[in-house]
């Protein structure tokens, strides 16, 4: 049987075939894979106004309330009206309340929440004054493209963006700072909106303030080579056999 190719070049030929099968077991979604928007999409308003986090269905509240103008905050001596209680906002915005019963607290803020529940409350208590806080307040951060997902907790009331980012370990190398994705409300029709807070003149929309459940997605630089490795890494091991049973029978 004549020699079509030399040992050299069977071994070189092996080695090419192995690397690129190496790379393609490497690879990374690209960007466009997750959370894909079209070229003309009509990303939501940004609201430079939005200073305070508003409360929505499913927040988990505390609730404080203590008579005579919250008296008994500052009198040592004595004990509060109640212990700690958690309410939660039902699906329509409404919370169920001693005493109140259902009303409508979704899309206030804090302070507003806590003025209206003293004006009901002082039909039952003197001088109510109430406390409220929300303890299930989260964010889902995906920094490193569609594959690296991390949930954050909120640790104030006025989170914002960058903080988020910070605490989700930054931008990769990978990602574009340039084109931050977030997403709110019904993910059937969610709010969209587009940041980008590569150079100074683009960071005061950093400090958008974040509300619960948020979704921020970070765009990652496409691998263009490994998507093509993807497509040619069948033939190439079919390539990969070939010669190796080609290189055998030719000792």
């Amino acid at each position: 049987m004549r020699r079509i190719l030399n040992k050299n070049t069977i071994i070189n030929l092996l080695l090419v075939a192995s690397f690129l099968t190496t790379l393609q077991s490497c690879k990374m979604l690209n960007s466009s894979d997750f959370f894909r928007t079209k070229s003309d999409f009509q990303f939501s308003e940004f609201k430079p106004s939005e200073k305070e986090y508003r409360l929505q269905p499913f927040d988990k509240i505390e609730l404080k309330i203590y008579t005579n103008d919250g008296y008994k905050l500052i009198d040592m001596g004595t004990v509060q009206l109640q212990n700690q209680i958690y309410y939660s906002v039902e699906f329509d915005g409404q919370i169920k309340l001693p005493s109140l019963g259902r009303i409508n607290i979704a899309g206030k803020t804090i302070r507003e929440a806590e003025t209206e529940l003293e004006t009901q409350y002082s039909n039952y208590f003197v001088d109510p004054f109430v406390l409220i806080n929300v303890i299930n307040k989260r964010v889902i951060v995906f920094s490193g493209g569609s594959t690296n997902g991390k949930v954050i907790e909120m640790k104030n009331d006025n989170y914002t963006l960058i903080e988020a980012l910070a605490d989700a370990g930054g931008v990769s190398e990978l990602g574009k700072s340039y084109k931050i994705k977030l997403l709110r409300g019904d993910l059937q029709n969610p709010e969209v909106y587009s940041f980008n807070i590569r150079n100074l003149t683009d960071m005061k929309t950093a400090n958008f303030i974040l509300q619960a459940n948020d979704i921020i997605y970070v765009e990652a630089r496409p691998r263009y080579a490994s998507r093509i490795v993807g497509e040619i890494s069948p033939y190439l091991s079919l390539l990969s056999s070939v010669l190796l049973v080609y290189a055998l029978f030719m000792k």
